[in-house]
């Protein structure tokens, strides 16, 4: 496993008690959510929501960096849909990935390596891969 060398950024969030059905409070005020078990009446949001909006969020990102190393510009256009799945296994709770990528007006060829790039470069992608089932397909 390879370590982080230098911080960059440290997320910190607290949530109060209830967990899913708690709230969650970022330490500099800029995340203030409430939290709901899907499919409850509940008005929050829940953690595979959360999971799927960071992920696809890091990986628009690291498809920039995977477009700027080859020259290659970006549609403003360009789009990540993320699904989390929340499951059971037998007794055992899992979870499931998937991302659909939309890069309008680039080769598919060109466009999947940029995806393919940006899975290697994207932190949530290297956290998830070989943890849970995830795919991704270009659209």
């Amino acid at each position: 496993m390879t370590r982080i060398e230098k911080v960059l950024y440290t997320g910190k969030v607290h949530i109060t008690s209830g967990g899913r059905d708690g709230s969650a409070q970022s330490n500099d005020g800029r995340l203030d959510i409430a939290l709901s078990s899907p499919g409850s009446k509940g008005q929050g949001t829940n953690p595979e929501q959360l999971l799927a909006a960071g992920w696809s969020a890091c990986f628009i990102g690291a498809l920039g960096l995977a477009a700027g190393k080859q020259q290659i510009a970006l549609p403003k256009d360009l789009s990540v849909d993320a699904e989390v799945d929340l499951g059971k296994a037998g007794i055992e709770y899992l979870l499931q990935a998937r991302l659909r990528v939309h890069i309008p007006g680039i080769d598919r060829e060109v466009a999947q390596s940029l995806v393919n790039a940006a899975h290697r470069t994207c932190p949530y992608s290297k956290a998830l891969l070989g943890n849970i089932d995830i795919e991704t397909v270009l659209v």
